[in-house]
């Protein structure tokens, strides 16, 4: 997300503060402070130490959440699943891996790590403030340690929460389990995104009737996610033992550096490709494409050679990929293509375009 600034690394995951949730904290901590005891700090005083305590309670909530993600992300590693990294933003956190393990007993293991994790933490710091702080007069009156039993009923509510059969939440990725035991994966994914979307309904429906604004937009939430993922698994499914060998464009036309750009818009318009590698003496020295072009002042374009525009850092796979990751690849990369390089040559170009055509054809 470009839109994220990473903050630090755990288990040597990247950790990232997406801009919603700089955004989202000082509304959780507001709503902290003008809260009532024993949800909130609303009659502590002075104000400065209401909002200081309520500031932390918010942090200290998106902490757990945090911790909520790594159960997932510590799990999905042992099971050799690759963390690119977790975020935190408007709804919570999420691990972004590179792929859903398709054993139904790992993924249900790995979807409900979080829960545990925020019952566990929840259920910890009920029992530390029911069974020492509560029957301690000196530290009950301390509005500190209010904090403990805020976080502690908020963890139970998040557990509870995340256990709902709403995918992709957590409970829906163990219902998802729990049909890919008796169903094709594809078969269970559909389901489990039916009974997500049913959930997401009810849950808008409900926030409209009671008149919390949260209710819907997280029923949005999940049921964007429902369909998303849905189509994802769809897709990979579709695409699994495919080559890339098989798919690519094999006659490669590429450009040369000393090319001005207003000569490549020329030349795109003729050949009719929006991307090329740029080779020099049988050597790849990066990738042009239109978004470099839309960089450059029309006036500046007789002048600008395509070595001053180019991308330098080329993403590319080898002929004996699988179709289905290109697909992700491009996808988490936001990028339009990619070089297939054999042995240091660019041997073909695989396109999104050339994915989709390949999605519908297999889909026919």
């Amino acid at each position: 997300m470009k839109s994220a600034l990473k903050i630090g690394s755990v288990l040597g995951i990247p950790i990232r503060l997406h801009i919603t949730f700089l955004l989202i904290l000082p509304i959780f901590a507001y709503v902290f402070a003008i809260n009532p005891f024993p949800y909130g700090f609303q009659g502590v005083e002075p104000a400065a130490t209401k909002y200081a305590l309520s500031t932390l309670t918010a942090i200290l909530l998106f902490a757990s959440i945090l911790l909520h993600e790594l159960a997932h992300s510590y799990l999905a590693m042992r099971y050799g699943v690759k963390i690119e990294s977790i975020t935190l933003f408007l709804f919570g956190g999420v691990s972004s891996m590179e792929e859903m393990p398709r054993d139904p007993g790992q993924e249900a293991k790995m979807a409900f790590a979080g829960p545990l994790t925020s019952l566990i933490i929840g259920a910890v710091c009920l029992f530390v403030y029911g069974n020492i702080i509560a029957p301690n007069t000196a530290l009950s009156e301390n509005p500190v340690f209010l904090t403990i039993w805020i976080i502690g009923a908020m963890n139970i509510v998040l557990g509870i929460f995340n256990l709902l059969p709403a995918f992709p939440m957590d409970g829906g990725r163990v219902l998802r389990a729990f049909y890919a035991r008796r169903m094709s994966y594809v078969k269970a994914t559909q389901n489990a995104a039916a009974v997500g979307k049913f959930f997401a309904i009810l849950m808008a429906i409900f926030g409209i009737f009671v008149g919390n604004l949260w209710f819907p937009l997280i029923a949005l939430f999940i049921y964007v996610g429902a369909s998303e993922e849905e189509r994802s698994t769809q897709a990979s499914i579709t695409l699994e033992n495919v080559l890339v060998k098989d798919i690519m464009t094999k006659d490669v036309v590429s450009v040369l550096s000393s090319m001005s750009v207003e000569e490549l818009i020329h030349f795109m318009f003729e050949k009719k490709h929006m991307g090329y590698p740029v080779i020099e003496g049988g050597d790849l020295k990066g990738i042009v494409t239109f978004t470099d072009i839309q960089r450059v002042p029309t006036l500046d374009r007789l002048v600008t050679r395509v070595s001053e525009i180019m991308t330098r850092d080329v993403i590319s796979v080898t002929p004996n990929a699988q179709a289905s990751d290109v697909l992700k690849l491009v996808t988490s990369k936001n990028i339009g293509r990619v070089l297939v390089i054999e042995n240091g040559s660019v041997v073909g170009v695989l396109s999104r375009t050339d994915l989709v055509r390949t999605l519908k054809l297999r889909s026919e």
